[in-house]
């Protein structure tokens, strides 16, 4: 395969599987590995040469910037690898070239319990705020899902999510009978038609509502730990992780799930193993 094959490949895989915002970040890596490697076999460009490539396409530019442009090439082989069956190993996890971009350890982050998450929620002074964190926090939605909803999106025991972070036209979001219960009644209080957003609101208004939230129990939480919280929450309940991945969060890759996942602690452990073979 030469490089304008793989480009083209790639560009219709990007078109039919991810946002317009994230299909234009991938514009000036595929110029430059286009201009770099033009006519060149993709098998038979080197380690040291993306090496090098990479090098040259995150020259001053901020670490962060570094590692996303090493993803977006780690990407572009993957796919190659992945759906084009290209016969190579990506040059990406080479260990030599992987050190060089590593993801810096991130301190984990803090799990919400459930009695914390209840207190925000039985805490809130109205019912737009009371649902928009139960959305959240019980059917894993992210905030800028939350903002988007519209009346219309509504249907029964299900969330139309339009527009969603995977780049598909629409995903579905299940939602428990009582929170139902309670979105129909709020639509009702507010005589709101099927075109009106359920919150209009903007994110800083949310942001807000939390860090009242927060300050009131003293403690410091951010709208997408309630996300985090829905995860970890179903998966000590023993829902499948499947379920947890494809279902809650709607998540392409098992493995993003897992970085959702809280940390087992030894007591966690020994109940989990009293459940599944008896004390």
């Amino acid at each position: 395969m030469d490089t304008t094959e793989a480009i083209n490949a790639f560009k219709k895989y990007e078109m039919t599987n991810h946002k317009e915002g994230t299909r234009l970040g991938y514009v000036q890596f595929l110029t430059l590995f286009q201009n770099t490697f033009d006519g060149r076999i993709v098998e038979s460009v080197s380690v040291d040469e993306i090496s090098q490539f990479l090098e040259s396409y995150t020259t001053n530019v901020a670490k962060t910037t570094r590692r996303l442009r090493y993803s977006q090439v780690k990407a572009f082989f993957n796919f190659l690898i992945s759906e084009c069956s290209l016969p190579i190993q990506n040059p990406c996890d080479h260990p030599i070239v992987a050190k060089q971009y590593k993801n810096p350890r991130q301190a984990a982050r803090k799990i919400l319990e459930k009695e914390v998450v209840d207190e925000f929620i039985y805490s809130t002074t109205c019912a737009r705020d009371r649902l928009i964190i139960e959305l959240q926090a019980r059917c894993g939605l992210r905030v800028g899902e939350v903002l988007k909803l519209k009346v219309s999106d509504v249907t029964d025991r299900k969330l139309i999510i339009q527009e969603p972070k995977s780049g598909k036209e629409s995903e579905i979001a299940f939602i428990p009978e009582q929170i139902v219960k309670r979105v129909a009644e709020y639509i009702a209080a507010n005589n709101l038609g099927p075109d009106d957003h359920l919150f209009p609101v903007c994110y800083s208004t949310i942001r807000n509502l939390i860090n009242r939230l927060a300050d009131k129990f003293h403690i410091k939480v951010s709208p997408h730990d309630f996300r985090r919280h829905s995860a970890t929450y179903a998966s000590r309940n023993g829902v499948p992780l499947e379920i947890v991945s494809k279902v809650l969060l709607r998540h392409h890759d098992l493995k993003t799930t897992q970085v959702y996942l809280g940390k087992i602690n030894d007591s966690e452990a020994i109940r989990w193993m009293d459940v599944l073979h008896g004390k």
